[in-house]
């Protein structure tokens, strides 16, 4: 399996939060909180981690689902859980 970069990660995770709010490029800052700012809530925020666990092959824990906020912290959980996992997996 090849190693993805946190830069890569960020792109993806970007482009699912996209896809899963239904938002336009311009109207997502990596920085915006998924409920405050964009106006999720959170059903909305379950379904964006269980769309990042399909989509990286990962498991997050509900300790880290309640650290979900924005973009740039889904990317960081996801990274640090990819970090983690075995290359065999």
């Amino acid at each position: 399996m090849t190693t993805l970069s946190f830069p890569e990660i960020l792109l993806k995770v970007r482009a699912i939060v996209l896809e899963q709010f239904c938002l336009e490029a311009e109207e997502l800052d990596n920085e915006a909180d998924f409920i405050r700012d964009l106006g999720a809530d959170s059903l909305d925020v379950v379904e964006l981690v269980m769309t990042l666990e399909e989509k990286f092959g990962v498991q997050i824990t509900e300790e880290n689902t309640v650290k979900i906020h924005t973009v740039y912290e889904a990317a960081e959980i996801v990274a640090q859980i990819l970090k983690l996992k075995p290359d065999n997996e």
